[in-house]
């Protein structure tokens, strides 16, 4: 696993990242072993990640959600983050009850992580970024429903979520399959700050 790990690693390391080998890297992985590949990318291959594949390929919300998932059923996508402590966590998506399979106008998810006790779940809206072929993760919207099992939903501008994810969009690319990576920003200036998903299968 540790040779999967350090070959992608170098795709990312090499002066001029090529996005296609590094889809065809991922996309010929297992999913145990492609989460323990996208764990291992810290800042500087994140940031390079995610302006590598800038205009590569289009990531559609099917692509978080695909179609053979019923309505309001999460889909998990393992996480990690460049924050300098809890790096680990997940974004759960579903796509809302009523939705075409094929081409939903939104998805609604939250963030699972050890601190929601503390910071709350992050609630969202996903839709598609036209023309940028993106998906901007709105946290100034709140799903209208969410699955029985998924916490409460909640604000995100009252007390510390305000400092988690109040007036957050995340911009979301396509790398892969399963692999998607992400730049957050608050109203409307970058933060330096990056994501990378990997989709359960």
């Amino acid at each position: 696993m540790r040779g999967a790990v350090e070959k992608v690693l170098g795709l990312l390391r090499d002066g001029r990242v090529d996005p296609a080998a590094l889809r065809e890297r991922l996309d010929g992985l297992g999913h145990d072993m492609r989460l323990e590949v996208t764990r291992a990318l810290g800042s500087r291959e994140q940031r390079r990640l995610y302006e590598a594949v800038e205009g590569f390929e289009t990531l559609a919300l099917v692509d978080l959600v695909p179609a053979h998932v019923g309505d309001m059923s999460e889909v998990r996508h393992f996480g990690r983050n460049t924050l300098p402590a809890f790096t680990h966590f997940e974004k759960r998506f579903c796509r809302p009850a009523g939705s075409s399979a094929e081409r939903p106008e939104r998805l609604y998810g939250y963030n699972h992580a050890a601190m929601r006790p503390l910071i709350g779940p992050g609630y969202f809206v996903a839709r598609a970024s036209q023309p940028a072929g993106e998906v901007l993760v709105d946290y100034n919207e709140l799903p209208a429903s969410a699955p029985e099992s998924w916490p409460g939903i909640r604000r995100n501008e009252v007390g510390v979520s305000r400092f988690v994810y109040g007036f957050m969009v995340d911009s979301l690319r396509r790398v892969s399959e399963h692999v998607s990576i992400g730049s957050a920003a608050r109203r409307g200036r970058e933060m330096g700050s990056w994501f990378v998903l990997c989709r359960e299968v």
